[in-house]
């Protein structure tokens, strides 16, 4: 067992959807051409000036309202000036001094337990450009200059990689829940700075903190938190304390560590100032109770009505909530009046299975609510059996066309009572040493004299009414 606690903070920024940029009218949208979401203002030409966009803002104070952040009465920006080449103006357009939302607080389950994960800010600000990078050459692509960012700064109250995965998973629940953002890895629209450092259990003071830059992917946060922990870990068991120094570091996937970039023994001096060409502006109360009022169901609250409502398992829940269109589709069938078991079974079970084998998206899943409750009505109606159901679901994928086309009377459940006790007594009299057996105690065959009925009726009979006659002739 260590005698070191670890202790993490992470920096989160998000990439938010509204459709221009946050301080210009170009597309604000993934696009694979360089250089083509651009205004002049993005590549900082003399002359221009920012206008700001009311909806980035909108999402921004949302946000911080779902975490209970303090929300200022005013809001400004200011200017983060540094050079790097893909900041062609020379400064950043920030939030430093009256960010969107401070001191703020969100409860995430770890497991089987929960923790408070403490918020030190939120602020909008402006991406950078974005460098790719070859043998002899870098090249500038301004699509991502100006494109709304929100960063989202914890406190250091995480103390393992399995926690800061759990907040970094959950608030990108959050922000696709909310709609503010597709926060989606692959397309660079997430990315964190994570700082670790370690201390003695009974210590008082956090100990050196080294921050990681730019972690593009969960599991890469996972992997470099575990090995900066091994690493300054064994630092210090081995008496190199001064080893352990404040730096920045990156994080190498190819070889799993994270690798020294430069020293950080203070802080750097940004000269931050107000932006002058944005006005200091106050936010009117009327329109904050209104984005208050717009924050729809969060994936906790969906969970808890998915098992206090519905009667789902956690495991169920779970499972629907950690995609939103998982749950999406779920609320839509519910909605149109399938039963919510029915509909998580067929969720779990057959859809998420199909869309993981086919790498398809659910909004191009062919079988829509208004589909599938044409299958769960005719096994409700006991017009077919869930085998039955079964085959139309992989019948009406398979061609594309609506599950009724294949629900015939060819196919049609047998559930006239009359005629199902007619097949049962003629399946017992032919099986007359299988009952003696039965009656002396060997109730496995039950499941073969249902076997036989299904195997002659080619598995068109009622189940339930199958054993229900089964039971009253069997214990005559």
């Amino acid at each position: 067992m260590s005698k070191y606690k670890a202790v993490i903070g992470l920096e989160m920024h998000c990439e938010l959807k509204s459709k221009s940029k946050v301080f210009s009218s170009a597309r604000n949208s993934y696009n694979d051409i360089p250089n083509d979401n651009v205004r002049p203002l993005d590549m900082a030409f003399p002359g221009t000036l920012p206008t700001l966009n009311k909806e980035s803002v909108r999402e921004a104070l949302m946000m911080a309202m779902v975490l209970n952040c303090e929300i200022p009465p005013y809001m400004y920006f200011d200017r983060k000036n540094y050079y790097y080449p893909d900041l062609p103006k020379g400064y950043q357009i920030t939030q430093m001094h009256s960010p969107v939302g401070v001191n703020g607080k969100i409860t995430i389950q770890i497991d089987d337990t929960y923790k408070d994960i403490l918020i030190h800010d939120i602020h909008l600000e402006e991406d950078s450009a974005s460098l790719d990078h070859y043998i002899d050459t870098s090249l500038i692509d301004y699509n991502r200059s100006g494109v709304p960012l929100l960063e989202l700064v914890t406190e250091p109250c995480l103390n393992s990689a399995e926690e800061a995965v759990a907040f970094l998973e959950y608030m990108r629940l959050v922000y696709q829940y909310c709609g503010v953002s597709d926060a989606d890895t692959k397309l660079g629209q997430i990315r964190c700075d994570v700082n670790v450092s370690i201390m003695d259990k009974d210590a008082k003071e956090l100990g050196t903190k080294v921050e990681i830059k730019n972690v593009n992917s969960f599991s890469n946060v996972y992997d470099a938190i575990n090995y900066e922990i091994k690493r300054q870990t064994e630092l210090k068991d081995n008496g190199r304390y001064n080893e352990v120094e404040q730096e920045t570091r990156r994080f190498d996937e190819e070889t799993g560590t994270t690798i020294r970039m430069r020293g950080k023994v203070d802080a750097i001096d940004y000269k931050y100032f107000v932006e002058p060409n944005i006005p200091k502006y106050k936010l009117a109360s009327s329109w904050l109770e209104s984005i208050k009022k717009s924050i729809p169901e969060l994936p906790y609250e969906r969970k808890q009505k998915y098992i206090n409502e519905y009667n789902l398992s956690e495991y169920d829940a779970n499972i629907i909530i950690k995609n939103k269109e998982y749950a999406d589709y779920f609320e839509e069938c519910v909605n149109l009046g399938i039963n919510p078991k029915t509909v998580a079974n067929y969720l779990i079970v057959q859809i998420i299975a199909y869309l993981n084998k086919t790498n398809t998206e659910l909004k191009d899943f062919y079988l829509k609510p208004i589909y599938l409750k044409q299958i769960t009505e005719e096994v409700d109606n006991g017009h077919i059996s869930s085998k039955q159901a079964k085959e139309v679901f992989n019948k009406s994928l398979e061609e594309r066309r609506e599950p009724k086309n294949y629900i015939t009377k060819d196919n049609a459940q047998i559930s006239d009572k009359d005629a199902l006790i007619s097949i049962v007594k003629n399946i017992l009299d032919n099986n007359k040493s299988q009952i003696e057996e039965y009656k002396n105690g060997k109730s496995n065959l039950f499941d073969y004299f249902v076997g036989q009925v299904m195997k002659e009726t080619r598995g068109k009979a009622n189940p339930p009414m199958v054993k229900e006659i089964l039971n009253e002739l069997l214990n005559k």
